[in-house]
C-alpha cells in the first residue's frame, strides 16, 4: 500500500505524519494504536537514519490503515488546516546540480548568446554540483519565504529532490539507486544579483558568491510530502511543472536530465561519502526567470508539481 510521510507543527515541536490513500494521519497516533513504539517516537529524519528497518514497519502500518481506516480515526488530521514543514527538518548536506536539463541549457544558451555544451556527458564533462545551506534554508508547503535583502532578481527553479537513505561511498551507477530512500518536490530559489561580487576584479577567482546566490532563509522549499522510492519507479520519467501566480513557467520531464539521478549519486559518492538524510537537487528545466528577465516579487506564489510527488506551494513575502 502506498504511503507518504510529512512533517507538521512548529519548527520547535515538529511531528511526523503519514498519508495513506486520502487519509492524513499522525504517525505517533497510528503507531501507538498498532503497538509500534519506535515509530511513535520518530521524526521523518529519525526514520531515514534507519531506513531499511523503518520501511518494513511503515509498510505494516500503512496496510493496517488501508484495511480498516476507521480504527485510526482518532489519529486523523485535517490536511487543509495543517502547518506543513519541510519533511526533513534536520537534513544532511544539500547538494544541487547545475545546468542539468537539456531544455534549460538550450534556453540559457539562446537567451544569453552563449556557446554552452548541450551534451556535456558526450564530451567527457563530469556532473557539476554546488551546495545550499541546511535547516535555515528550508521551507515547507504553503510556507512563506522572506524576500532576501538587497535582491532585485529572485528566481524560481522547480527540481526533483532525491533523499539518501543508505550510506554511499564510491558506488557504481548500477547500484546508486539502491541508496535512495525517496523523493520530494523542491524549489531552488536563487538570488541572481548576489552571484557576482561587483567590487571584485573580473579576473579574480573570488568574484562569484554561491552562498549569496543560493543560500538564504527559506531558499530551499521542500515537500509537501516525502515519497518512498518504491512508489516512484524510475526517477527519469516524471513530469515536472512550475507556476507563478497560476501562470505556467516550467513544463518538462526528468527524462531531460543530462546526468540522471544514478549518475549524480555515483559521481558525488566518488568525492565524498553520502549519508542518510543528505539531499540532492537534480537540476531545473527551461523556464526560469533568468531566461526572460522576469523575476519574483513580494506577494508572488509559486507552485511546483511533480508526477506522483504532490504540489509544493511557496509565497514570497
Amino acid at each position: 500500500m502506498k504511503y507518504q510521510l510529512f512533517t507538521y507543527g512548529s519548527g520547535r515541536a515538529p511531528h511526523a505524519g503519514i498519508v495513506v490513500g486520502n487519509a492524513w494521519l499522525s504517525l505517533a497516533g497510528v503507531a501507538d494504536r498498532t503497538g509500534q513504539a519506535t515509530l511513535a517516537r520518530s521524526s521523518v529524519d529519525d526514520l531515514l537514519q534507519r531506513w531499511e528497518t523503518s520501511q518494513s514497519a511503515l509498510r505494516r502500518l500503512a496496510n493496517a490503515v488501508a484495511e480498516n481506516a476507521a480504527v485510526f480515526s482518532d489519529a486523523a488530521l485535517d490536511a487543509a488546516q495543517l502547518t506543513l514543514l519541510a519533511p526533513l527538518t534536520r537534513p544532511g548536506v544539500i547538494y544541487a546540480a547545475g545546468a542539468n536539463y537539456r531544455d534549460h541549457v538550450a534556453a540559457m544558451s539562446s537567451a544569453f548568446n552563449m556557446k554552452l555544451v548541450l551534451d556535456p556527458k558526450g564530451v567527457g564533462i563530469a556532473p557539476w554540483h554546488f551546495l545550499k545551506g541546511g535547516a535555515a534554508n528550508l521551507s515547507g508547503h504553503r510556507g512563506e519565504v522572506a524576500f532576501p535583502a538587497r535582491t532585485q532578481r529572485l528566481d524560481w527553479e522547480a527540481e526533483l529532490a532525491v533523499v539518501i537513505g543508505r550510506h554511499a561511498s564510491g558506488v557504481t551507477v548500477g547500484s546508486a539507486l539502491d541508496h535512495v530512500a525517496g523523493y520530494m518536490c523542491a524549489n531552488d530559489l536563487s538570488a541572481r544579483d548576489h552571484f557576482v561580487r561587483d567590487k571584485a576584479d573580473p579576473s579574480s577567482p573570488f568574484r562569484y558568491d554561491w552562498i549569496g546566490h543560493k543560500s538564504f532563509n527559506g531558499s530551499c522549499p521542500l515537500g509537501p510530502v516525502f515519497t518512498p522510492a518504491e512508489f516512484v519507479g524510475s526517477p527519469e520519467n516524471l513530469h515536472i511543472k512550475l507556476w507563478v501566480n497560476g501562470e505556467i513557467r516550467q513544463d518538462s520531464n526528468t527524462s531531460n536530465h543530462l546526468y540522471n539521478v544514478a549518475e549524480q549519486i555515483a559521481h558525488l559518492s566518488e568525492r565524498t561519502d553520502l549519508y542518510p538524510g543528505d539531499v540532492i537537487l537534480t537540476g531545473t528545466p527551461a523556464g526560469v526567470g533568468m531566461e526572460s528577465g522576469v523575476f519574483l516579487k513580494r506577494g508572488d506564489v509559486t507552485k511546483v508539481w511533480i508526477d506522483g510527488l504532490g504540489e509544493l506551494e511557496t509565497r514570497i513575502v
